[in-house]
C-alpha cells in the first residue's frame, strides 16, 4: 500500500467578506496537527462565498495565494471553488494545485443549481487528473452529483477518487448524503463530499469508500478530517465486485451503446412535456393545492395530501 491522506476542511464561510485568510489559517492548523497529509480539500465557493459579484478572473489573486501555500507545505490542494468571470460569463470554477505550487487543471461546474444559481454558465469538460504513484482523481461540484452520468463519466475515465466540494444549506442535505453513498458504490470509488458552514452550507460532510460505506461523517461544526486512502480497495472492488458481489462498472462496460436516450438527435417528448426550468411562486403553489383538493373525495385524503411536500425544487 502506498499511503495517501486526503483532508477535508469544513469551515464557516462568509458571504460578505473574503474567507481566504481563514482558509490559509486552517491549512496552517492542519499541517501543524497532521504534517504527514498529502492533500487538502475545501468546500464549494469557500474563498469568497456564494454571491456572484465576487467573480474574478482566473488565473488571479486567489490562485496565486493558494499556489504559494500549497508549495510552502508541499501538498496537493483543491481550495473549493470560486466564481470566475471570463468573456462576459461567470463560471463556478475549481483549481487543482500540486505540491510544487502549480495549477495542474481546472474544472468548471457542469450543472449550476438552476433556477437558483442565477447568472452562472455551465462548464462543458470533465476533469480527471493523476497523482503520480497514487492514482486518478476526478472533480465534481455540488449539484453535478445529482446527475449520475457525471460521476460515471469520471469513473470511466479512470477516476478512483472523486473530490466533491459542495455548498448545501437546504433541507435536502440528507438526500445528498444518500446520493454520495450511491455514487461511491455504483462507481466503486472513494468520494469526498466537503460542505461548508453558515453562508457556505450546513456541514455534514461525508467520506465514502468504494463499497458505499461511510468512512467519516462530519457534524455541523467546524472540522478537519484526515482520511488515509488505500487505493487497493478501489482496484479490488472493480476487479472482484462490491463485497465480491455486484460489478457495476464491468456490467456498464458490457452494455455500452444500449442507452438510446443519450444518442444525439433523439427526441424526448416526455421530458419536453415537463415545462420550463423555473422557480415556482406562491401563486403556483396555491393553484396546485386548489387543484389537488378539488379532486379529493374524503377528509382522510385531504389530511394525507396536505402532509405531502408538494414541491421539491430539485
Amino acid at each position: 500500500m502506498n499511503p495517501f491522506t486526503v483532508v477535508g476542511i469544513q469551515m464557516k464561510v462568509s458571504a460578505t467578506h473574503s474567507n481566504v485568510e481563514m482558509m490559509k489559517l486552517k491549512i496552517d492548523i492542519t499541517m501543524n496537527l497532521y504534517p504527514w497529509v498529502d492533500m487538502i480539500v475545501f468546500s464549494e465557493l469557500c474563498g469568497y462565498g456564494p454571491l456572484t459579484y465576487t467573480a474574478q478572473e482566473v488565473p488571479g489573486d486567489f490562485e496565486t495565494e493558494m499556489k504559494a501555500i500549497a508549495k510552502k507545505y508541499g501538498i496537493w490542494l483543491l481550495p473549493g471553488s470560486i466564481f470566475e468571470k471570463s468573456e462576459g460569463k461567470i463560471f463556478n470554477t475549481a483549481s487543482v494545485i500540486n505540491p510544487d505550487g502549480e495549477v495542474v487543471t481546472r474544472y468548471r461546474k457542469m450543472f449550476p443549481f438552476y433556477p437558483y444559481e442565477v447568472g452562472v454558465t455551465s462548464g462543458s469538460e470533465f476533469c480527471v487528473f493523476e497523482v503520480p504513484d497514487i492514482g486518478k482523481f476526478g472533480i465534481s461540484i455540488c449539484y453535478d452529483m445529482w446527475f449520475p452520468e457525471t460521476i460515471r463519466t469520471l469513473a470511466v475515465m479512470g477516476a478512483e477518487v472523486i473530490l466533491h466540494p459542495t455548498l448545501t444549506g437546504t433541507i435536502d442535505r440528507d438526500i445528498e448524503l444518500s446520493i454520495a453513498r450511491a455514487m461511491a458504490s455504483v462507481n466503486q470509488c472513494f468520494l469526498f463530499d466537503v460542505n461548508g458552514l453558515d453562508s457556505g452550507g450546513s456541514g455534514l460532510s461525508v467520506v465514502c469508500g468504494p463499497d458505499g460505506r461511510v468512512l467519516y461523517q462530519a457534524g455541523s461544526t467546524e472540522e478537519i478530517f484526515p482520511i488515509e486512502l488505500d487505493m487497493e480497495r478501489v482496484k479490488r472492488s472493480r476487479e472482484l465486485g462490491i463485497l465480491r458481489l455486484g460489478q457495476p462498472l464491468k456490467s456498464f462496460r458490457d452494455h455500452l451503446g444500449n442507452f438510446s436516450i443519450y444518442q444525439s438527435g433523439t427526441e424526448h417528448p416526455y421530458l419536453d412535456s415537463l415545462g420550463p426550468l423555473i422557480k415556482p411562486t406562491k401563486m403556483e403553489r396555491l393553484a396546485e393545492l386548489k387543484h389537488i383538493e378539488s379532486d379529493i373525495k374524503s377528509p382522510a385524503s385531504i389530511i394525507d395530501y396536505k402532509g405531502d411536500d408538494l414541491y421539491k425544487p430539485q
